[in-house]
Formats: C-alpha cells, sequence, structure tokens
C-alpha cells in the first residue's frame, strides 16, 4: 500500500470519535499508523494520546472467527452461519411460542461509536415479540434523561467553544473528552482571563488544574455545593426573573426552597469554603453564556438524580439556555437526544406512584426504553412468571460492566437461552449458549449517534477500511438473516422494493414511501431497507441504509435546520439530499445549522421549560438532613470504581499492550492515607468491599482526597497472552460493587461511590 495512501475513519475509544486517518500495511490488515482528519467538520485534526491505539482493537487476539455453540461439556464448538442462524432463530421462537416473547430480554445495541449495528436489532426484536430492553445508558443517563425529559423535552449540551463561564461536574475532559476537541477547549478557557472555568470533582484532575474555581467538594456532596450557589445567586437577587417569568413555568416553589437554605452550613458539608461559592456565584451572576457538562462523577453516586435536576437549574435561573454561548438541547439524526427519557409521575397519598412503563417482576422505572441495569438480575433471579427466560446480548459486555458480577453470572447462568453477538470472546460470551462473530467496526461502514452539537451538528459514515475478517457478518446481516429464519416476509415481498432501489435514490424513495403506512414494513424497516436499497449503496455501505429513513424523518421535522445546514430540496428530495451528502462526505458533513432560541429549543407543548418536578423538590427540601450514605469502621474509605486516565477505555480494546503507561491498572491513594495504613508507594495492597475483595497495586497520589482512593476503568479482563494462556490484568472491578448501592428513582449505581477499606500486604 502506498506510503500516502491514508483513509479517513474515526478513533471509536469515547464519545467524540473525533476523525482520523489511519494508514494500513501492506498486508491491508493492520492499521500501522493514525493520525487527525483536518477535514472532519468538527474535530479537525485533533486527537488525544489513544487514536493511535486503535489497531489493538483491530487485532486482537481473542476475535471471534466463527459462530460457536455450547456443548454439554461447557466447552464451545466452531458451527456454520446456516446452522447458527437456525437454531438461534428456532429456540428463541420455541421461548417465545411457549411463554410469550416479552420473556426474551434485550442488552446492547451497539458498543461505543458502533451504532448502525445495533439499529438493526429492531426488526427481530418485533418478530419475536420483545419488549424489554437496557445498554450501558441506563447505568450513566438515565436521571439525567428523565429530567431533561420533564423539564425541557430533550437533552442538552453546552457551548464550551463560545461561553463565558464553563461548569464541569463530575467529569474530566482531559481524559475523557466528552466534547469536541476537549483538550483545546479546557486549555483555552483556562487560559482566557475574561473566562472562567469552575470545575467540581473531589479530586484535583488535570481538567481541575486548570481551573479558575476549582470546587473540591467532599464525595458524594455535589448536590449540596450546587444547592448553595444557586441559593447564593436566589438570596442575592442575582437570577433572571423576566427570563423566568417569559420562558419557565413551576419556578416559583423552586426560588422559595432556595430562600432557605443555609448557604455556610450547605458549603461546609460539602467541604468548600464560603469564598468559593460566592465566587462561582459572582460569575455565574454575571453573564448568561454559561455551558454546562455532567458526568459519570455525579451519575454514577448518591443523589444523582437530584443532581442532574440542579444542574439543569445552574443554567435556567441565570437564563443562559437556549441564548449564544449558553447551554442548547441538541438534536441528532435519530430527530430526538439520547438524553431524552419517559417516566412521568403522580404523587398520591402513599408516595410517587410511576405513570410510565415499568419492568414485569419488581416494577422499576423504565426511562427512555431502558430497563436499569441494577434491577436486570432481579428480574432474572425469582420464579414470577414474567420473569425474564432468554437473552441476547449484543455489542455489549455486562458481566463485566454492570454492577455485582457475582449476581449477574449467577442470573445469566438461570436463562433457558443466552446469545451473544460480538467482535471478541468477551466475559458474557463465555457464558453464552451461542456466539455470533460480528465484523469489527473497521471492516464495515459505522457511525455514531452521539453527536448532538450546536448550533451546527454533524454526521460522520466511515467507510470500512478493509474487508470483514473471514467467518464474520456485519451486525446488520446477522439481524437479516434472523428476520427471515423467522420467516417475517415471503421470499418475493419485497422484489418491488429491490427492482425499484436499482433505479437510483429517487425512483426507490417515490416507491418506498407509500409502504410506510403498513404496519409490518414499519415494524421491520431498518431490515427492509438493507435488504431492498443497501444492495444498492456504493463501497460497501450497505449497513448506512437505516439512514435513508432516519434523514426522511429530520427532513418532515426540521426541513428550515437541513437547508441552512446547505443541504437542497422540499420534502422527500431534501431527505435524500442529505442522506446523499452523508454518503459521499467521507470525513463526515454538518447535517443541520440552527440558531439561539430557534423553535428546537423549546419542544414541550407550552413552549417552556417546566422547573417543578416534585420528586426533586421534595428531595431538595430533605438536603437540611445532611443524610449521606456513611462510612463505617469497617469500611472507612470511598473507591472511584472506574476512573477515565490516559489508557483506559470502555473496555473495547482489551489487549493490555495497548497501553503506554508505567501503572496503568494501580490503585491511587492519598500519602497520608496510605501513611496511617503502613501502605508504601508501588506496594502490594488488599482492596475489600462487602461484595468481596482484590490484591492492587498502589501508587500515592496527592491529588486524591483523603478517604479516598481510585482504581481505573476497562480493567480486569481475561485474554490470551502471546504463548495462548489466558490472563487477567487489573481488578476486576464489578466483583467490588454491589447492586443494591444505587439510585432510588432510576437505579443507576454508585459506581463513584462504593464503601471500601485497604489492608497492607506482607
Amino acid at each position: 500500500m502506498s506510503e500516502q495512501e491514508w483513509r479517513p475513519t474515526a478513533c471509536n475509544l469515547c464519545y467524540a470519535n473525533c476523525g482520523i486517518l489511519a494508514r494500513l500495511d501492506d498486508s491491508g490488515r493492520i492499521i500501522e499508523k493514525v493520525k487527525g482528519d483536518r477535514a472532519h467538520p468538527v474535530s479537525q485534526g485533533y486527537t488525544c494520546n489513544k487514536a493511535a491505539r486503535i489497531n489493538f482493537y483491530q487485532n486482537g487476539r481473542d476475535r471471534l472467527t466463527s459462530p460457536l455453540r455450547r456443548k454439554d461439556d461447557g466447552s464451545f464448538e466452531e458451527i456454520d452461519w446456516d446452522t447458527a442462524i437456525a437454531e438461534v432463530a428456532n429456540r428463541f421462537a420455541a421461548i417465545r411460542d411457549r411463554v410469550g416473547g416479552d420473556k426474551i430480554f434485550y442488552y446492547g445495541g451497539g458498543g461505543q461509536g458502533n451504532h448502525l449495528g445495533g439499529g438493526y436489532a429492531g426488526p427481530v426484536r418485533n418478530a419475536l415479540g420483545m419488549k424489554y430492553t437496557s445498554n450501558a445508558l441506563a447505568q450513566e443517563k438515565t436521571g439525567l434523561a428523565w429530567m431533561n425529559s420533564r423539564m425541557l423535552g430533550g437533552g442538552w449540551h453546552g457551548d464550551f467553544h463560545h461561553c463565558d463561564v464553563a461548569i464541569i461536574i463530575g467529569k474530566n475532559p482531559w481524559q475523557s473528552n466528552g466534547l469536541q476537541r476537549a483538550r483545546v477547549v479546557m486549555r483555552d478557557i483556562g487560559r482566557d482571563p475574561e473566562r472562567t472555568l469552575i470545575v467540581m470533582d473531589p479530586r484535583r484532575t488535570e481538567t481541575a488544574e486548570l481551573a479558575d474555581i476549582h470546587l473540591a467538594v467532599k464525595p458524594g456532596t455535589d448536590v449540596w455545593c450546587i444547592s448553595a450557589i444557586l441559593a447564593r445567586l436566589v438570596q442575592t437577587d442575582r437570577i433572571d426573573t423576566a427570563w423566568l417569568a417569559a420562558h419557565a413555568t413551576g419556578y416559583e416553589r423552586v426560588l422559595s426552597q432556595l430562600q432557605e437554605v443555609s448557604v455556610e452550613e450547605y458549603a461546609a458539608f460539602a467541604g468548600i469554603p464560603m469564598e468559593q461559592i460566592e465566587q462561582a456565584a459572582d460569575v455565574i451572576a454575571a453573564t448568561n453564556r454559561i455551558a454546562v457538562y455532567e458526568d459519570l462523577g455525579v451519575e454514577m453516586s448518591p443523589n444523582s438524580t437530584l443532581c442532574s435536576y440542579l444542574n439543569i437549574l445552574l443554567f435556567l435561573l441565570p437564563g443562559a439556555y437556549g441564548v449564544e454561548g449558553g447551554t442548547y438541547l441538541s438534536i441528532g439524526l435519530n430527530g430526538g437526544s439520547i438524553l431524552g427519557g419517559r417516566g412521568d409521575v403522580t404523587k398520591e397519598a402513599n408516595g410517587y406512584q410511576v405513570e410510565g412503563p415499568t419492568t414485569p417482576v419488581t416494577g422499576a422505572r423504565i426511562v427512555g426504553g431502558l430497563t436499569p441495569c441494577n434491577s436486570i438480575a432481579e428480574e432474572i433471579l425469582t420464579d414470577h412468571p414474567d420473569r425474564f427466560r432468554a437473552a441476547l446480548v449484543e455489542s455489549a459486555n455486562p458481566v463485566h460492566s454492570l454492577a455485582d458480577t457475582k449476581r449477574f453470572r449467577e442470573a445469566l447462568e438461570s436463562l433457558e437461552l443466552l446469545v451473544v453477538i460480538d467482535v471478541a470472546m468477551t466475559e458474557t460470551a463465555r457464558m453464552a449458549d451461542y456466539v455470533l462473530p460480528a465484523s469489527s467496526q473497521y471492516e464495515k461502514c459505522e457511525a455514531t449517534f452521539f453527536p448532538m452539537e450546536f448550533p451546527e451538528n454533524f454526521f460522520h459514515l466511515r467507510r470500512p477500511l478493509m474487508d470483514p475478517m473471514p467467518g464474520t457478518l456485519p451486525e446488520p446481516e446477522i439481524h437479516a438473516r434472523l428476520v427471515e429464519a423467522l420467516g417475517v416476509f415471503r421470499p418475493d415481498e419485497l422484489d418491488t422494493l429491490k427492482s425499484a432501489a436499482q433505479g437510483g435514490l429517487n425512483q426507490f424513495t417515490a416507491a418506498c414511501l407509500p409502504t410506510l403506512g403498513d404496519p409490518k414494513i414499519l415494524a421491520h424497516l431498518p431490515y427492509v431497507l438493507y435488504r431492498t436499497l443497501g444492495p444498492s449503496l456504493p463501497d460497501g455501505t450497505a449497513g448506512a441504509a437505516v439512514l435513508w429513513g432516519l434523514c426522511q424523518q429530520l427532513a418532515v421535522t426540521l426541513p428550515e435546520q437541513i437547508r441552512a445546514a446547505g443541504h437542497k430540496g422540499e420534502g422527500a428530495d431534501l431527505g435524500d439530499a442529505l442522506f446523499r451528502a452523508i454518503l459521499e462526505s467521507e470525513s463526515g458533513v454538518v447535517i443541520m445549522r440552527s440558531e439561539a432560541g430557534d423553535e428546537t429549543q423549546w419542544p414541550k407543548a407550552d413552549g417552556k421549560v417546566q422547573m417543578l418536578i416534585a420528586e426533586m423538590n421534595d428531595e431538595l427540601d430533605k438536603l437540611g438532613q445532611y443524610d449521606l450514605p456513611k462510612r463505617t469502621d469497617e469500611f472507612p474509605l470511598l473507591l472511584c470504581a472506574g476512573e477515565r486516565r490516559s489508557y483506559t477505555a470502555n473496555t473495547v480494546i482489551r489487549d493490555p499492550e495497548w497501553r503506554k503507561s508505567n501503572n496503568p491498572v494501580s490503585l491511587s491513594i492519598n500519602p497520608i492515607d496510605a501513611g496511617r495504613l503502613g501502605i508504601t508507594d508501588a506496594g502490594a495492597a488488599r482492596l475489600i468491599t462487602k461484595r468481596g475483595e482484590a490484591l492492587v497495586l498502589v501508587e500515592l497520589d496527592d491529588r486524591m482526597q483523603e478517604g479516598t482512593i481510585s482504581l481505573p476503568n476497562g480493567q480486569g479482563l481475561t485474554y490470551p497472552n502471546l504463548s495462548g494462556d489466558e490472563e487477567q490484568t487489573g481488578v476486576y472491578l464489578n466483583e467490588l460493587t454491589d447492586l443494591h448501592d444505587r439510585d432510588p428513582f432510576v437505579g443507576t449505581p454508585w459506581h463513584k461511590h462504593v464503601r471500601a477499606r485497604v489492608e497492607p500486604v506482607a
């Protein structure tokens, strides 16, 4: 391959999915070099250090190359694809016919940067009558989604590129990104004397070291700190009451509650000097160009849903919503936000009763269609007639990533059938009855639905860099074959649409749009598009066929924004123009351009934001009780189970050799704590929680608060070494976490607030 042949794609290791250029070696299978893609409309050549290591994902030694079936002795045997598809379809159908398809659970639907494949699971789920689903968002973002939906009507995103004040809560963008060009943006704000960076984090992170104001809260006390800042604004009459009167409802009780807050007491409980509370309030009161970002540090801690509610108030009270340089509602290609949600409630005498969907056994609240992850085991390990009996897991590894691995393993072992679709032999795949090998993200066309920027939003369809590894299939093809094995359509039923697609996109659109009134077509539309439009698409992009439907939907709902981005046409022609632009733009394309305050910002029926959320306002009243899960003599430390570091990712890369770090798996601890416990730097120790224990290597870090410890995410994976023997590197965190430590409203786990102790090992 030519030394100059660079091909555009994207990094798949975090939300940002930065555009990159990759160069393959002469074999065409190894990604030998990576650099930033300056043609990408948003990342513009930026990458962090992790993108250079994606070949460790592409060519891992545990890649799957054949469908596998579990034998009676527990081992696996290779089988051909026809056998695998037929047996999986027949066994799922038998469970559906005997006890109902709602007893078949679906988990996953697209890993990090790997979303197109998940878009094709819907037809299989509909064919089987599957009702309940979940994925990783349900242990991270559902509290935020629930508040977003009820308060704003969708998810929000701060304009960190143009704001005057940036507020980062429970996040370290220097390591975890979360916004485009994160390190450049954080550094620019920190250096600009006219702008203010506020970081709320117990640890002095790399981002906190750039901050003008580092609010080093005691772990778990974020809600008291935020309430103190909000109360300071209200009590000194420095909120935008005119904006609230014009754009919000239900704010009167909120303001009344904040008037009663003891600001000094709340600040003291959070461990924050009163001068910092005043300083933060001063800069927030001075502008409405305020961008806010919250993440897992607060979303996986006590009071997480309340914290999300208060974080929204941080930009509503100053009127910093829907204005230039402020915080905006963000819309993606799916026509909405991944951080929307459902689950309205009504308050009755005996408490809050859920009006929206709930899980069949425990009655847990379902937000955004997602079953709470910490409830899944409880929905299986029971004799309840509506318990889950089988599961399909796709592009996900819940055995490793969800709380209380021991309990979760027990649950999966009790299922009648477990089928896993994945690229590698994961911890979950090892428990499956069937394993179906998917092609990697660089062997098929792929995309992410995460980008929801404002005012310009973009979409990046990535072309395959190489042919699929022999023995693997892309997820759209796996799902299509399952739909066919389930007999959903007659062999000739889609011939008219297939013929239309061969005549070009305009002819296909004219033929397909009238069929969308057919409930059967609509329920299985991704399959229909893949088998009809897909074969006519260029350069291995058949998997992009599902985007046609989304483009047509967006052309109906937001045509002005699409045209503002340079796409031309009306109605279906506009949808086709957007679809063509996505197919033709190898480095990504701006799909929408909005304006501050336009109609995209006010989707609720009354055109206003709703600030009175009964459950959260009641919780706000309770903060004066200073109730927080207590440390004990047995467990005096708080473990952050899953810190993002320079060489950790969401287990997309399983090969431990990808890390360039002297000590990438160590337990960080404050030197004062270590000295008190008799633990030395680089020494061994035993980490103990109520659910388990592990041996750890210790690293002293004075950026940690006393009484806190942390371990990196993505560790504890089982991976074959060069000799073929399997080894585990680092601590398997969820063998230490407890599924009962969770948010009472949406069930998100307290991974960042695990009570623990550390003992020296001689």
